[in-house]
């Protein structure tokens, strides 16, 4: 016989497996970052925000750096924090949606890169006045050819 208590709680169970699923399928991320850094924290709430998994790690600006040698990332691509995702290097304030594109894609590179801080990507100001910048794709030899762009904000 059902009883109210037993329909209250199978809703309840079919309610919280989804979530359950979703947060088991998204996509762990592991952000290598300085200590005290306020954007690359930023960013990493960021992702959480977009369901990434995401664990954060704090280094001494030569570790870090050491980090980026060891995985490829060229100087003239390199920005403030490293991340590692599911064999690949997302390097600086990369937009989510790029990120699962090269999930999605599977590209033989390294990784992904915004180089520098450019003002208004993610985690760096809001979007509306960001300045003009490009995503670029790191191939295994150490180049980089254009992901994504995203244009100059309208300051809205």
């Amino acid at each position: 016989m059902l009883t109210r208590r037993f329909v209250i709680a199978g809703f309840t169970l079919m309610a919280v497996t989804p979530i359950k699923a979703l947060a088991q399928s998204a996509p762990a991320i592991h952000v290598m970052k300085g200590r005290g850094c306020g954007c690359c924290t930023v960013w990493a709430r960021i992702l959480r925000s977009e369901g990434f998994a995401v664990t954060e790690e704090e280094l001494l600006p030569g570790a870090l750096m050491q980090v980026k040698t060891a995985r490829g990332v060229p100087n003239q691509l390199a920005s403030c924090h490293t991340a590692e995702i599911d064999g690949y290097i997302v390097e600086g304030h990369v937009p989510p949606d790029d990120i699962r594109r090269l999930l999605a894609e599977r590209p033989d590179a390294i990784g992904i890169s915004v180089p520098g801080m450019p003002y208004g990507s993610p985690g760096m100001g809001p979007e509306s006045e960001r300045e003009a910048y490009q995503v670029f794709l790191i191939r295994k030899d150490g180049s980089g050819e254009v992901f994504s762009t995203y244009p100059a904000g309208t300051g809205n």
